[in-house]
This record gives C-alpha cells, sequence and structure tokens, in this order.
C-alpha cells in the first residue's frame, strides 16, 4: 500500500494521459497490463492506482517508488520503453512528473 506522508522518503509519480472516448479503454488496458506484467513487479515499486475522469479524456496515473532512481530504471527499461511507445499510440499525449509529497490533510 502506499504510504502518502512528507517523511516516507519514498518517490512518488503521478502520469496524465490525454486520450478519447474511443480509445480510453484500450489505454486502460494497456496499462493494466503493463502494471500487472511488468511494473508491479520491479525492484522498487510499492503501489499504483489508475484514475478515469467521467468523459474518458484523461487517465490519471498515481504510482510510489522507493526511491527515484527505481522508477527511472523501470522507465529506461527495453521493455517499457517498447510499451511506452505502443501507450503513445493510443494517446495523445503523456507525462510522467515525479513528486515529493509536501503536507497531507487526513
Amino acid at each position: 500500500m502506499p504510504e502518502i506522508t512528507p517523511d516516507s522518503g519514498h518517490q512518488t509519480v503521478i502520469t496524465t494521459f490525454e486520450t478519447s472516448p474511443g480509445t480510453c479503454q484500450d489505454l486502460l488496458d494497456a496499462l493494466r497490463a503493463a502494471y500487472a506484467e511488468f511494473i508491479s513487479k520491479q525492484p522498487g515499486f510499492i503501489a499504483a492506482g489508475l484514475h478515469v475522469n467521467d468523459a474518458q479524456t484523461r487517465i490519471a496515473n498515481y504510482s510510489q517508488w522507493r526511491r527515484r532512481e527505481d522508477f527511472l530504471a523501470m522507465l529506461r527499461s527495453d521493455e517499457m520503453r517498447d510499451r511506452n511507445r505502443r501507450i503513445a499510440e493510443l494517446c495523445r499525449s503523456f507525462e510522467p512528473v515525479l513528486y515529493d509529497v509536501a503536507e497531507v490533510y487526513p
């Protein structure tokens, strides 16, 4: 489970995908497969969540990693580079951004 606290030391990655209602489900399937078959098995992976807006034009992905280097190693792997090429075909754009938790309000 993710640990969302400012002092966890974990790396948070939020990725937004701009898509269309016609390709949203295909993109979601590709992301689910990427997590089930590859990403979740990588060193340093903690947890992730996929969120779809009502209009099915955006998917937001929240993931947490033990260290920034773990995420970057996964992203640079040959398998993930191949998967990202397929993912890029299913959306107009996507951008992973690395964050540190600044504050949490229960």
